[in-house]
């Protein structure tokens, strides 16, 4: 059974409607006298939520309820959207209730922020309740015709809207003291004005007298750009590479001005009284955020935690962070893709494994190879590396070379279980902006299918958690890393159950594939610890 779930306006009652799994209605509406009394009806009948967005979690997690499946009708539309070839088209619930209707959806739908969003057509709201039973049916409907990757996709991303609303209500652990502390350390005491802190300041400082005192903002790319012009050295960016290209005694401080400028900007003491409350950072994440269903964030940079502040994030006393990583993931991806399996023959380490058969043992020569198969680079000594893989895997480099031919030819390509690219743009005949658009398409047939097994990895988890009725709970997801905060005694179970989830999200996407997906396991105190 599913339940079609409206939070309804802040003040006002909750409604639900049940319905058959084909979209059909069970029976009227009910109100809700509680929202606590969902958890009576996830405890009597299991059943699939049905929502029309994340928010509406949201609001029951807020009174403490949690449910296990659900279908999230915004990003199921989404997927919907593309793989019908419009993708880019308006696809949240307003959208696709003007579909239904044959009227052209609002293509910036307006958004109360608590509410339902509100759908125009004579001046009245319409009946959120009704619209998300209707647009659910249709793509119960479109999904059955798409078969059964799109199904497993449909319910992966749902899943990962649990886990992004979950994760958003517990939280990362992390010390405002510890974080502190490192600012300090780094940057110097902060400044109680505003300003820069005093390293920086000095930093800033070292650079103008390297030009010869005149003043200078290192912060201002055309600034340095000029001053360096007026010392001999033509530069197109301030990049690092490019500035560690030359001579002068300006570069040393001013690379470690945009390295702590950087730290300070992102994850400063700002960024410390903005986000980190009781304890916790609390980002608020976007699934499938990233054309390639990589997740996003909305503030608060949360999938960007850089390592000078990682040791802030610390379990609580008695507790442990779990964390996983998967162990190179996209080449094992390919590896089941194309079905070239020696490419991952099942070592752990995927590059020292493919350095000692084919590059003499140099590991880095290894995973150059390896990146460049899939992200297209040929500059350097790329190529030659390329044609040894080609020699040795020549499915799994066809694979990725056919997608980069369709990509050039302005072809839509997708992922395994069948998210699809956006469309080519204007002018994608050109030369230049073909083989750019092949690159993008060479990776996108991997990462999105990589983004996939970590979603099914996390719905998997997820459940595994759930039925072991373990207090151990997902706290970050970074495309192929995961935490969880579970008490010390639960902390080898919550690992287990990690590699368990692994194993299963690789037979859920490739079957019997004997490509496998190992997980790189540690239990810490800390996220820096190794």
């Amino acid at each position: 059974m599913r339940i079609a779930f409206d939070p309804g306006p802040r003040d006002g009652p909750a409604r639900i409607q049940r319905l058959a799994d084909d979209g059909a209605t069970l029976g009227a509406p009910e109100p809700l006298t509680a929202l606590a009394s969902v958890a009576d009806l996830e405890r009597d009948h299991a059943p699939r939520w049905v929502f029309a967005r994340a928010r509406s979690y949201r609001r029951l997690l807020a009174a403490g309820v949690e449910v296990a499946r659900a279908h999230d009708v915004e990003l199921v539309e989404g997927l919907l959207v593309g793989a019908a070839g419009q993708y880019g088209q308006p696809h949240g619930l307003a959208a696709a209730t003007a579909r239904l209707q044959g009227r052209t959806p609002d293509p910036d739908p307006p958004d109360d922020g608590d509410g339902p969003p509100a759908l125009f057509e004579t001046g009245d709201a319409t009946d959120e309740l009704a619209d998300v039973v209707a647009v659910h049916a249709a793509q119960q409907r479109a999904l059955a015709a798409a078969g059964p990757g799109m199904r497993l996709l449909a319910a992966a991303e749902s899943a990962g809207m649990l886990v992004a609303e979950e994760m958003t209500c517990h939280g990362l652990p992390w010390r405002p003291d510890v974080h502190d502390r490192l600012l300090t350390e780094l940057l110097g005491p902060c400044p109680v004005l505003g300003g820069r802190p005093p390293k920086l300041a000095a930093l800033a400082d070292e650079v103008a007298a390297a030009f010869g005192g005149r003043p200078l903002n290192p912060d201002s790319p055309a600034e340095v750009l000029r001053a360096f012009a007026r010392a001999g050295h033509e530069l197109e960016t301030t990049r690092s590479w490019e500035l560690r290209r030359i001579d002068h005694p300006a570069v040393e401080p001013l690379l470690a001005y945009k390295e702590l400028a950087r730290l300070h900007s992102a994850h400063g003491w700002s960024w410390l009284r903005s986000w980190v409350h009781d304890g916790r950072f609390r980002p608020e994440y976007v699934v499938g955020g990233v054309v390639s269903g990589r997740w996003a964030s909305r503030g608060g940079g949360a999938l960007q935690i850089p390592r000078a502040v990682r040791s802030a994030v610390r379990a609580d006393p008695g507790w442990r962070l779990v964390v996983a990583d998967a162990a190179q993931l996209e080449p094992r991806v390919l590896a089941a893709l194309s079905g070239d399996h020696a490419l991952a023959p099942g070592d752990d380490d995927l590059y020292s494994a493919l350095a000692a058969r084919e590059f003499d043992g140099d590991r880095p020569k290894a995973k150059l190879a390896l990146l460049s198969a899939m992200y297209g680079q040929t500059s350097g000594g790329a190529g030659a590396l390329m044609a040894t893989l080609r020699r040795r895997f020549p499915a799994a480099i066809a694979y990725v070379e056919e997608a980069a031919r369709a990509g050039e030819e302005g072809r839509l390509v997708h992922s395994h279980l069948g998210r699809t690219c956006p469309p080519a743009r204007p002018g994608h005949e050109q030369p230049a902006a073909a083989r750019a658009r092949g690159r993008f398409t060479r990776n996108f047939v991997v990462q999105a299918t990589a983004a996939e097994w970590a979603l099914v990895l996390l719905a998997e988890l997820r459940l595994l958690l759930r039925a072991a009725g373990s207090p151990a709970h997902l706290v970050f997801f970074q495309h192929d890393e995961v935490l969880l905060h579970a008490p010390a005694a639960a902390a080898q179970q919550a690992a287990a159950a990690v590699r368990e989830a692994a194993e299963t999200a690789g037979r859920r996407l490739f079957g019997t594939s004997p490509v496998r997906f190992p997980m790189q396991l540690r239990i810490v105190e800390g996220y820096d610890q190794r």
